[in-house]
């Protein structure tokens, strides 16, 4: 073993890439729905060989410019995908999960650097409680940062892994509670209340005519139709275009031919026994009048009408609070379906009471002249790409390193964001800007996703790996009581505040709450747990403000929760 430890070191990129796959097949290992996940994972594998080849005389590490150049990227991921979603974080009922989310991360973060001064806690411990209890992988990078900068002296003999090591170490044994407990609160908040959550989610659902968003995205149904129909009936004949939709402005007239010539759809242009004419509308409309125009024919010729998918950001102020239902009498109205809504990157249910906030996504698909005036009355268009502006990543990424290298003085030293921080900032100014303008920094959802998944993988592999070989060392039994203790409170106290908070102050609907929840502590998991638990999509509506703006916060508590608790 200690020729394949030795090969290993002198190999560090097979050490790196081994780890991240060990990482992502133990983070699909679940007991009872429960496992660890890709993150949390690549602590315990990196850990776990390292420490095994310091029992065999090699020492495993990897180089600092690696690890923070992966999470740099991560920042800077993490800022482009919340960046639009933090202008409606501030109005309406978005308010709400604001200070909700704000709530539950500083109860965090009081609760990590409160036990870590009443035990006395090892250097690091506050940061990794932080990071494990609320399961904010991100913490341990700003927590680093706050070493790096200074800003957290080290003590006499104390060396920047040796706290770099506790970090690691205080996440992993809190990040097991901080990810099951948060889901079983969440599920069964509402009970421990008396609450009957599925009633609630109902009642919701009437009243904002509310569908699930976790239904089968592959279906035979199809809201929108097209049809061709061969004009036999008289009293039809004559009829011009513009006469037809007065008397039946459920349908659309998308295209009329005669023998082998299409006519189009000129307002004036009149129907002849014979033509052929293609109807749209709504599925139920289509149905209503069987025979209106005559039997329906296969046409392909005049079906052959140009059918357009794109995505639609939402910025117009007009559109902004209107419900999706008041777009039923609009002229596109039937000739295209939307698909989904996106909010703050989340897919969230609609209904015909769903109201647009700006910076959502309208995910559509129909008639190609259809799809551009819902662009042109919403806001802007957005056809799929595979492209990324690196011009735009580039200048972004210098932005945010130039913003972290600004400093203020504050109680005798100069703190700042830090280069971790800049490019957080830097991330949501971009992802701001280019969701206004659209005309530069296209940055696709799976390019995103590579530079944060990716990213924070490799992170905390090397967080993990440099880590290994001192964790044997530092831990103790007290210490993981301790530290475990300290977890547990961290996790469990501060959403159930915030659910006594949303239910009985705010009023909040307790199946919305149950996702406002869940975003407030920036965890997907509890969110689709809590809607599986009462078998609707309604909590996904509070959860993307609240996730968005917790999880910079918390980023940022990372570095914060050091300073405090040196």
């Amino acid at each position: 073993m200690t020729s394949f430890f030795e090969w290993l070191a002198a190999n560090p990129y097979i050490l790196l890439f081994g780890v991240v796959a060990g990482a992502v097949l133990l983070g699909k290992v679940t007991i009872k729905g429960y496992g660890l996940g890709m993150v949390a994972s690549a602590i315990v594998v990196g850990a776990a060989v390292s420490a095994g080849a310091v029992a065999f005389g090699v020492t495993l590490k990897l180089d600092n410019f690696t690890r923070l150049m992966f999470y740099y990227l991560f920042m800077y991921g993490v800022g482009l995908r919340v960046g639009p979603s933090f202008v409606n974080s501030l109005k309406q009922d978005g308010l709400k999960f604001t200070v909700l989310a704000v709530f539950c991360s500083v109860l965090g973060l009081l609760g990590a650097v409160g036990f870590t001064k009443l035990w006395d806690l090892p250097a690091g411990a506050a940061g990794g409680i932080l990071a494990g209890s609320m399961t904010m992988s991100a913490s341990i990078g700003s927590a680093e940062e706050a070493v790096r900068q200074g800003v957290f002296p080290l003590a006499e003999g104390k060396t920047f892994e040796d706290v770099s090591g506790m970090i690691a170490l205080s996440y992993g044994l809190t990040y097991i509670w901080g990810t099951v407990g948060i889901i079983l609160i969440c599920k069964y908040l509402p009970r421990w209340w008396g609450i009957d959550a599925k009633a609630a989610a109902r009642k919701y659902e009437d009243e904002n005519g509310v569908k699930n968003v976790d239904d089968a995205g592959l279906t035979g149904y199809r809201p929108a139709s097209v049809r061709a129909h061969k004009l036999t009936n008289k009293d039809v004949v004559g009829w011009t275009v513009r006469q037809f939709l007065q008397k039946y402005p459920q349908y659309k007239v998308l295209n009329v031919a005669r023998g082998d010539e299409i006519l189009g759809v000129a307002d004036d242009l009149a129907f002849q026994v014979g033509d052929v004419i293609a109807l749209g509308g709504r599925l139920e409309a289509m149905t209503e009048n069987m025979g209106l125009i005559g039997p329906e024919v296969p046409d392909a010729k005049v079906l052959s009408i140009p059918l357009d998918q794109a995505e639609i950001l939402v910025t117009n102020k007009e559109v902004e609070g209107k419900e999706l239902g008041s777009f039923r009498t609009a002229d596109f109205a039937g000739q295209l379906a939307l698909v989904r809504v996106e909010r703050a990157g989340e897919p969230i249910p609609i209904g015909l009471n769903t109201k647009l906030q700006r910076f959502d996504v309208l995910v559509v698909a129909g008639l190609k002249g259809a799809v551009n005036k819902l662009a042109e009355h919403a806001g802007k268009i957005a056809r799929p790409s595979t492209a990324t502006d690196l011009l735009t990543l580039s200048v972004g990424m210098i932005l945010g390193f130039l913003i972290g290298a600004i400093a203020f003085p504050i109680a005798g030293s100069k703190v700042g964001l830090g280069n971790a921080g800049g490019l957080l900032v830097s991330g949501i100014i971009v992802s701001s800007l280019v969701s206004r303008l659209r005309f530069f920094g296209n940055t696709p959802n799976a390019a995103r996703n590579i530079l944060e998944d990716l990213g924070l993988l490799v992170f905390i592999a090397i967080v993990g790996i440099n880590a290994g070989a001192g964790l044997v060392s530092q831990l103790s039994g007290t210490l993981a009581v301790q530290i475990l203790v300290a977890g547990f409170v961290c996790t469990t106290v501060p959403p159930i505040l915030v659910w006594a908070i949303g239910y009985h102050l705010m009023k909040i609907n307790p199946a919305v709450l149950m996702g406002g929840v869940a975003g407030a502590r920036s965890h997907s998991g509890p969110a689709r747990e809590a809607a599986k638990e009462i078998n609707s999509s309604v909590p996904w509506i509070g959860f993307p403000v609240g996730y968005a703006v917790s999880g910079v916060i918390l980023t940022v508590f990372g570095y914060v929760a050091m300073v405090l608790s040196k």
